[in-house]
C-alpha cells in the first residue's frame, strides 16, 4: 500500500496509477482473489484505518494507493485532472462535501444490491453516487457541577438563560453548516437565523479549536457548554486525550431533540469517481465498507457509529448511550450549505 501525503511526494503515485488493471471477480472481498490496483483519495487522516486497507488488501490481492488532503483540495484535484485522473474512489468525511462532489459531476452512479440493503437510505445518495460508512453525532455537552438543567435541544442553546456559557467551532467550519442546513431544512431559514443569532449571543468566547478543544474548554472551566461529536469524547472514555482524561467524570451529555426531529448526524462516506480507471475494485472496496468487520473497524478504532444497523458497539460508544437518529436526507447538508454560510455571516457568527 502507497500513501502520499503533501504536494511534493505525490507525482510518483500518479505517474504509476493510470495504467492499473480492472478486476473481473464479483462478489464480496474474500471470495475470490482480484488482481490490479484501486487509487484512494481521501480526506480521512486517522491511523486506525490502517487496518481498514491493509485486510482488504489481505483478502482481495489488490494494492491500494492512498492520497490524502483536504476535501476542497481533493475535489479540486479530481475536477483539474478531468479524464485522465487516476482517482477511483473519494473519501471524505462530511455529507456536504459528497454532496459538492456530486454536484460538480465527479461521482458516478452505483447501483449495488448490497450496498442498498446495508447502508440505511437517508445515509447515502437516492442514485448511489455516494454512501455513509459511519457516523458521528453531534451533541450538547455541559459542565454537571454548574449546568443543573443543560439544553436539550440544539434549538434551546439560543436561550438566553446560557448566555456566556456556550462554546462551538467557527461558523466556517463543515459540522456547523451542517447542522445549519438541517435547522433550515427543519425550521426555516428565518428560524434558522434567529437562533444563529441567539447561539452567538451565548457565546463564553469567540469560536477557535476543533471539536476536542470544546469539550476541554468545559473541562478548564473556560465555557459551560459545548457543541462537539460523539467520537471526540467517546475516545477520551477509552484511551488517554490531553486535557480530558481523568476530567471525564465532570462533563455530561445530552442527545439532542430526542421528543422531535431526532439528535443531528454526519456521515464519513465514500463514492466512485466518474472517470475510476479500476472501477470495479473501487465498488468492491465500497462493498468492504459495508461489511460487518469494516464497520466494526470504524467503530473500534475510530469511536464512530457504524452506518450498518445491528453492528456491536464498543465500550466507549455503549457508555454514552442510545439516542434517536435524525433521519433528514444528508442530501440537505449540501443544498443548503450556501445558505447556511450565509445566514451565519448575516447575524455576524465569526
Amino acid at each position: 500500500m502507497r500513501v502520499t501525503r503533501g504536494e511534493s511526494t505525490r507525482r510518483g503515485l500518479l505517474a504509476g496509477a493510470v495504467g492499473a488493471a480492472l478486476i473481473a471477480t464479483a462478489g464480496l472481498p474474500g471470495q475470490a482473489q482480484a488482481e490490479g490496483e484501486l487509487n484512494i483519495y481521501s480526506s480521512r487522516h486517522y491511523d486506525t484505518d490502517e487496518r481498514l486497507y491493509s485486510d482488504f488488501e489481505e483478502q482481495t490481492g489488490i494494492t491500494i494507493n492512498r492520497i490524502e488532503d483536504s476535501a476542497d483540495v481533493l475535489l479540486e484535484r479530481i475536477n483539474s485532472e478531468g479524464a485522465n485522473s487516476p482517482a477511483d474512489l473519494l473519501i471524505t468525511v462530511d455529507a456536504g462535501r459528497l454532496w459538492k462532489a456530486e454536484e460538480m459531476g465527479l461521482l458516478a452512479p452505483v447501483e449495488n444490491d448490497l450496498l442498498n440493503e446495508r447502508i440505511p437510505s437517508h445515509l447515502r445518495d437516492d442514485e448511489g453516487h455516494w454512501f455513509g460508512f459511519s457516523k458521528r453525532v453531534r451533541v450538547i455537552f455541559y459542565d454537571k457541577n454548574d449546568v443543573e438543567a443543560p439544553p436539550q435541544t440544539y434549538e434551546a442553546l439560543a436561550d438566553p438563560q446560557y448566555e456566556g456559557m456556550v462554546c462551538t467551532r467557527t461558523s466556517s467550519n463543515i459540522y456547523m453548516l451542517s447542522l445549519m442546513a438541517a435547522l433550515i431544512d427543519h425550521k426555516g431559514e428565518e428560524a434558522a437565523e434567529e437562533w444563529a443569532a441567539g447561539v452567538w449571543a451565548n457565546r463564553a468566547r469567540d469560536p477557535e479549536g476543533g471539536d476536542t478543544d470544546q469539550i476541554r474548554a468545559i473541562v478548564s472551566g473556560e465555557c459551560e457548554i459545548a457543541v462537539a461529536n460523539t467520537y471526540y469524547f467517546a475516545r477520551a472514555l477509552r484511551k488517554d486525550v490531553d486535557g480530558l482524561s481523568g476530567s471525564t467524570d465532570m462533563v455530561g451529555w445530552v442527545f439532542p431533540n430526542q421528543q422531535t426531529t431526532g439528535s443531528h448526524a454526519n456521515i464519513s462516506g465514500a463514492g466512485v469517481v466518474a472517470t475510476a480507471p479500476n472501477q470495479e475494485n473501487a465498488i468492491k472496496f465500497l462493498e468492504y465498507l459495508a461489511s460487518d468487520q469494516a464497520q466494526q473497524y470504524f467503530a473500534e478504532g475510530n469511536d464512530e457509529y457504524p452506518a450498518v444497523v445491528g453492528v456491536e458497539l464498543p465500550d466507549s460508544l455503549k457508555e454514552m448511550g442510545d439516542y434517536e437518529e435524525d433521519g433528514i436526507s444528508l442530501t440537505v447538508y449540501g443544498a443548503n450549505q450556501a445558505l447556511a454560510q450565509q445566514i451565519y455571516d448575516r447575524v455576524g457568527y465569526e
